[in-house]
């Protein structure tokens, strides 16, 4: 199995660009195939759940052509079958095809969807906004049969502001009969994207980005063109590297907008940065200071950057204490953390963690638990001192564009082993 290696301690300088956000490319794919012609979506990451997504559009005979950074689909001809266990275990993402087939058909088969071990993650939300649609769920183990004779508009109340049953209950009602509402909707980012995709196709979508999600049911769906918007997750990842160890390192292609969250836990660390209108730059790394964050649904603490902020806090003198309201079983990298000598405790609920620095990192042989677990290792690697070699390298490159040639480009000494 292949691994990354890194030598630690070398200073990045230059720039890095933010590809296209994961977290919406992996909703727009499926999306697709609500139009009833063909769409073009640019800026699409070059990550391996893309791989994935393509991989179940040929499966029910969509055509997919793919360029640099640009995916063509067609699903004029495109073959309501059953998506087997093989390619919906791949990626979480693959359960947008479950409100998509479902807007499109009316009916949909498919197994449970995989994706990485950060906790349970049902999905009871989705289906919920299923039935109050209109649709019929059986459940036999691990299979899913989704089905409804006329999908209808209805009033959905989310118990929690879930972006993906946000997603999938927009992809079920674009087609529905009437009106839907969605209420306690998600807020985030990628949640706009999708809407604004549906609304190029001739969709009618208001309120998205807000609590409240209102959606007129259309008949059809035209071709259009569409760009991802950049990814904040990435960026954030890249904001972190360099306030560790870049010297005058720039990332670009960003909406610092989405980062607000990240950016003030920085300053209040003590990271200065120059903030453009598509950039920031850091100049060179300062002492930091311990801090606590608790992750919230957007515009809160984003849980997708909490692991990799750990790693960040190992750095900051003081004891910092992470909360975990997301997912209940997202601290599994602290463990190889400890392995390159960080002070980390997970307390016994494991929801709360106690971090405590500045501490020495020394390169050694770490796995990746999970994608952004892998991420908060391959930071610590940066930062450390001597060689790390990472494995499971898998969880990484699901969700990073280029990672190695980005970094390799300012200097850093990361190869594929």
């Amino acid at each position: 199995m292949p691994k990354i290696k890194i030598e630690g301690n070398h200073q990045l300088s230059g720039t890095i660009d933010v590809g296209g956000a994961k977290n919406s490319a992996v909703a727009l794919i499926p999306a697709a195939i609500l139009c009833d012609e063909t769409v073009t979506i640019s800026n699409v990451p070059n990550i391996t759940d893309v791989d994935d997504l393509e991989r179940i559009l040929i499966h029910l005979n969509a055509k997919i052509n793919r360029g640099e950074n640009k995916v063509e689909i067609s699903s004029e001809n495109i073959i309501n079958k059953e998506i087997n266990e093989d390619l919906s275990k791949k990626l979480r993402a693959s359960y947008y095809f479950m409100g998509a087939l479902l807007g499109k058909f009316g009916k949909v088969e498919m197994y449970f969807p995989g994706g990485c071990a950060i906790g349970a993650r049902p999905i009871n939300l989705h289906l919920k906004g299923f039935e109050l649609l209109g649709a019929t769920i059986t459940e036999e183990e691990n299979h899913f049969t989704i089905e409804a004779e006329q999908l209808k508009g209805n009033n959905i109340y989310l118990d929690f502001p879930s972006v993906g049953a946000t997603i999938n209950i927009m992809l079920a009602a674009v087609k529905a009969k009437g009106k839907t509402i969605i209420e306690n909707a998600a807020k985030e980012p990628e949640i706009v994207n999708v809407a604004t995709f549906l609304n190029n196709m001739g969709a009618k979508i208001k309120g998205a980005g807000t609590s409240t999600i209102k959606i007129t049911g259309v008949k059809y769906l035209h071709s259009c063109f569409h760009e991802v918007i950049p990814d904040r997750i990435e960026a954030g990842t890249y904001l972190i590297i360099a306030s560790l160890i870049g010297k005058d390192l720039t990332i670009s292609n960003i909406i610092p907008n989405h980062l607000e969250a990240l950016i003030a836990k920085l300053n209040e660390c003590g990271v200065e940065m120059e903030q453009g209108i598509d950039y920031i730059r850091v100049l060179e790394p300062k002492e930091y200071k311990a801090t606590s964050i608790k992750t919230l649904v957007y515009p809160g603490f984003p849980t997708d950057l909490q692991q990799i902020m750990a790693t960040f806090l190992t750095q900051c003198k003081g004891r910092s204490v992470i909360e975990e309201t997301i997912y209940e079983n997202r601290f599994l990298n602290l463990f190889e953390l400890n392995k390159m000598g960080a002070d980390t405790k997970v307390l016994a609920n494991n929801q709360k963690a106690i971090i405590k620095g500045k501490t020495k990192l020394i390169g050694t042989e770490v796995n990746s638990t999970d994608l952004r677990g892998g991420a908060s290792l391959l930071v610590a690697a940066l930062i450390a001192e001597g060689t790390t070699t990472i494995d499971n390298i898998g969880y990484i490159l699901r969700g990073y564009d280029k990672i190695v040639e980005k970094l390799s480009s300012v200097g850093a000494k990361i190869e594929i082993i």
